[in-house]
């Protein structure tokens, strides 16, 4: 009976074993990635230099980048933009060359370098002594292709056994990257559509219809004037990019100061700020403040290009809400409901009856007062509610 048939031994078998067996409790794929380039270096094989390169699906970023250089102890993480296809940097690059589908490339640099490839980063590679370079995809499972490259400074460069036991590696690293990687991508998948808390309780195993927990919260809703009238007669594009930089102009004020999206609605969107933070409703009114300057600039851009100004309304309110999962069996909305939400969503719909941008309920104020300056607008009925709400302006 003939034996199975076995690889031959290479210097890699201790780094396989250990990517097999010793990275379970290892979440991060960086610090993988580092710990591995040191072992390969322990195990013999003359390494100064590796890279990583991953696609990854985010609203802002095409990939990312790993790097790890001799006496590092952690890798350095370098996100990449959409527009970097267009840049000097990567348009006849080696990954360039493998995006185009090179299954290797492998360069030897201390030969001539007019009779080398040419890139700028070929000549970075030669100035800091590196003798050999090469580049080979990283295989996820349907299709995808990432990207990995090895570079020594040893005379003469890799030699077959060097070779030989970096593609050792290859296969297993690809099965622990694609877990890590996947893993990232849920959660970035979660904070982009739901928010970054929701996204953890998500992951946490919050995900079972009608669980939730109360939360006590400063609550804003905020709604773009005439959007109606502008999707009616504005391009279709048009209407996109204003929305997004519209979004924008609101949001990232949100984001700075410790508030949680929770949801776009067409042209408002709801957010959060849990009171368990320090100066929650102080924050909220600072996120008021910039969304508002960032506005007044995006309208100033507008103004160029003859477009007219764009108006909101803000309604907030504090109170206590539920926050879970709510909707069908198969198909839940992981949001704040309660008497709370609705009182913030009546007062932004009164900022346009009233003329003011920003509506604040007495509850709300109480908790501001007397670090911000507020008017007094009046007592006003409430759509739901039997009393008449005071309200206040932040003209601030």
């Amino acid at each position: 009976m003939n034996a199975p048939h076995q690889n031959p031994p290479t210097l890699s078998d201790g780094v396989v074993h250990w990517l097999t067996s010793g990275t379970r409790d290892e979440r991060f794929i960086d610090n993988i990635f580092a710990q591995m380039c040191i072992r390969l270096q322990q195990a013999g094989i003359p390494l100064k230099r590796s890279t990583m390169h991953i696609r990854i699906q985010h609203p802002q970023w095409l990939g990312a980048g790993f790097m790890w250089s001799d006496g590092m102890r952690e890798a350095k993480i370098t996100r990449v933009d959409f527009d970097v296809i267009e840049r000097s940097e990567f348009i006849g690059s080696p990954i360039s060359e493998m995006m185009d589908g090179a299954t290797e490339l492998r360069e030897k640099l201390e030969g001539d370098p007019s009779l080398g490839r040419k890139h700028a980063l070929y000549d970075e590679m030669r100035a800091k002594g590196l003798t050999d370079y090469v580049v080979w995809p990283l295989h996820h499972t349907l299709g995808k292709r990432h990207f990995i490259t090895f570079a020594t400074d040893r005379p003469g460069g890799f030699d077959d056994a060097h070779i030989a036991a970096l593609k050792n590696v290859l296969p297993v690293l690809a099965l622990v990257s694609e877990i890590r990687i996947k893993n990232r991508l849920a959660r970035t998948l979660l904070e982009t559509y739901v928010g970054a808390h929701a996204g953890e309780l998500i992951l946490a195993g919050a995900t079972r219809r009608g669980t939730g927990t109360t939360v006590r919260a400063a609550i804003m809703i905020c709604d773009l004037r005439d959007f109606t009238k502008i999707s009616d007669n504005w391009p279709r594009d048009d209407v996109i990019d204003l929305l997004n930089d519209y979004f924008d102009a609101m949001s990232e004020p949100i984001a700075r100061h410790g508030g949680e999206i929770l949801k776009f609605i067409g042209d408002g969107l709801l957010a959060i700020f849990p009171l368990s933070q320090p100066d929650a409703c102080a924050n909220l009114l600072h996120a008021v403040s910039e969304a508002r300057g960032a506005m007044a600039a995006l309208n100033e851009r507008n103004r160029s290009s003859a477009r007219a100004p764009l108006n909101y309304g803000i309604g907030v309110h504090v109170g206590d809400v539920m926050y879970g999962n709510i909707g069908s069996s198969s198909r839940l909305d992981f949001t704040v409901i309660g008497p709370a939400v609705n009182m913030a969503s009546r007062l932004e719909a009164l900022t346009k009856q009233l003329g003011r941008n920003v509506l604040l309920s007495r509850d709300f104020a109480e908790q501001v007062e007397p670090k911000f300056e507020l008017e007094h607008v009046g007592k006003y009925e409430v759509r739901g509610f039997s009393d008449p709400i005071e309200l206040f302006a932040y003209p601030g």
